[in-house]
């Protein structure tokens, strides 16, 4: 006959075996990692501004992509029909704020131009306002980054109009570092081409899309 002393004393030893077992795997288990599409403050490439306002729209994107997860696609056979969600690799915040908050500070700093995206709009002076579509993504480590940014322009004071789409790629060693490196270069490339377009609106001429 067993006791009930012994019966508690094996019960106990088995808890301490499973609870060391969960403590050991929580101790080997990959960090998770953040990353982070802004780009380090620069001095801006224009001349501050204090009289242009811009106002950059929540960022318009494939629903599979509006998620803290990178998602990339799969490698090897299932290259063409799978994508991964890493769950150990992570953007500071859902992609679509990512890469909206990456996009208009960018702007800002390109065009020496205010962002009243999150602040009162100035009543006596024109804004242009940007709304920007991801159309495209596909990020592949070791191989590239491509992404299609589609975007309109809008004035407030007079509703002028114009849109554009820019398709870009660029090459990534393999790694999520050089990953994240690349999709800062997209973001750099169609910062670019907005505020082109942003500078031809001031002049009055009929922004020219880029290939």
């Amino acid at each position: 006959m067993i006791s009930t002393k012994t019966t508690a004393s094996r019960l106990r030893g088995a808890l301490f075996t499973v609870a060391a077992a969960l403590a050991l795997a929580g101790c080997t288990s990959s960090p998770t990692r953040f990353y982070t599409l802004s780009a380090p403050p620069a001095a801006p490439t224009q001349t501050q501004n204090a009289r242009l306002f811009i106002e950059v729209s929540p960022i318009a994107l494939p629903e599979r992509l509006a998620r803290p997860q990178l998602v990339v696609r799969s490698s090897g056979a299932n290259a063409g029909t799978r994508v991964d969600i890493l769950e150990q690799e992570r953007w500071s915040s859902p992609f679509n704020n990512e890469l909206r908050d990456a996009l208009a500070s960018g702007l800002a700093n390109r065009l020496g131009a205010t962002d009243v995206s999150r602040s009162g709009r100035p009543t006596d002076q024109p804004v242009y306002r940007i709304a920007i579509e991801l159309r495209e993504f596909d990020a592949a480590p070791g191989d590239k980054v491509q992404a299609t940014y589609g975007w309109s322009i809008t004035r407030s004071d007079n509703a002028k109009t114009g849109a554009c789409q820019l398709t870009v790629s660029e090459p990534v060693a393999a790694g999520i570092d050089a990953l994240v490196l690349g999709v800062q270069r997209t973001v750099a490339d169609a910062v670019n081409a907005i505020a082109a377009n942003v500078n031809t609106f001031k002049s009055g001429a009929t922004p020219v899309c880029q290939s």
